[in-house]
């Protein structure tokens, strides 16, 4: 399995991905999940796989060689659209080609891309593409687009990334993200490729391949677990019972009746427990005569 996200800010972009494959606990890999098509000064584009290798690597090797009855590939699309529109006729085309084969063994045509990047003469812009080489656009409403094992990493980026973030902090919000997500799942692992991209820049921006040993993960790693720990031991206790008139840190008040649904058991489970009552009764009554 695996795990990516990137986001589209008004500043630019950001692209985080890990590098684990898997089929099995014994059988894991490192096949790194990010490719990038850069012509400098004229279009930087980067693409982020999950779900099948073998799949995954075939579009991205399509995407590169495509070109259309009329001449267009990557390298020479209009717009980011019509880029994405290359990806997408490419997973098609993969599909095609290989998917009734797979079925015969019982593999699924899975995979999930994200698609994104700038060509000059147009905004930055962001897409995520699915198994039928359909797509969905990034907006400002939803500003990112995550694959893989997204939950784990989802709730500090839904509570922090809005299009005003500047590139470090979405940066270092991707790497918390990660890092929630590492830490939830053995799917995903080291090394992790991060590349932040400027505005308008047309070329790479900045980029690193992340391992264990990273000085500013290990910080992150530490920091942000010492920090939740120092809020959650921050914020009160619950109040139970407390009085109708209470106002701070009620959970629940005598005020009102809370039961839960009861299941009340059969009556041979009750006499089984009434004479255990009754044997426990017996026996303390003995023990009291004993020590009179």
């Amino acid at each position: 399995m695996t795990y990516c996200i990137a986001m589209r800010l008004n500043a630019g972009l950001v692209f985080l991905s890990d590098s684990r494959t898997n089929a099995g606990v014994d059988q894991i890999g490192t096949f790194r999940k990010m490719s990038v098509f850069e012509n400098p000064g004229d279009r930087m584009m980067v693409l982020m796989s999950a779900g099948n290798l073998s799949i995954s690597q075939s579009i991205r090797q399509m995407v590169a060689e495509y070109l259309s009855p009329d001449g267009t590939s990557i390298w020479t699309a209009s717009s980011m659209v019509e880029a994405a529109q290359i990806v997408g006729e490419c997973i098609r085309n993969v599909h095609k080609r290989d998917a009734e084969s797979l079925e015969k063994f019982g593999i699924d045509f899975n995979v999930s891309l994200i698609f994104g990047g700038q060509i000059r003469g147009e905004r930055c812009r962001l897409f995520q593409l699915y198994s039928a080489g359909n797509f969905i656009e990034s907006h400002d409403e939803n500003p990112y687009f995550q694959i893989g094992e997204s939950k784990y990493g989802k709730p500090i980026v839904d509570r922090v990334i809005s299009p005003i973030t500047p590139l470090d902090e979405a940066a270092k919000c991707a790497l918390i993200s990660m890092d929630s997500t590492l830490r939830s799942n053995i799917s995903v692992g080291f090394p992790l490729d991060l590349l932040v991209y400027g505005t308008d820049s047309l070329s790479i921006g900045q980029f690193v391949t992340i391992d264990e040993k990273n000085q500013y993960f290990q910080m992150i790693r530490s920091t942000w677990g010492q920090q939740l720990k120092s809020v959650f031991e921050s914020i009160p206790d619950p109040i139970w019972n407390a009085a109708p008139e209470a106002t701070s840190n009620v959970l629940s008040t005598s005020g009102h009746l809370n039961h839960p649904v009861r299941i009340s058991p059969p009556t041979s489970v009750a006499r089984i427990e009434t004479r255990t009552q009754q044997r426990q009764t017996l026996a303390q009554d003995n023990e009291n005569k004993r020590q009179h």
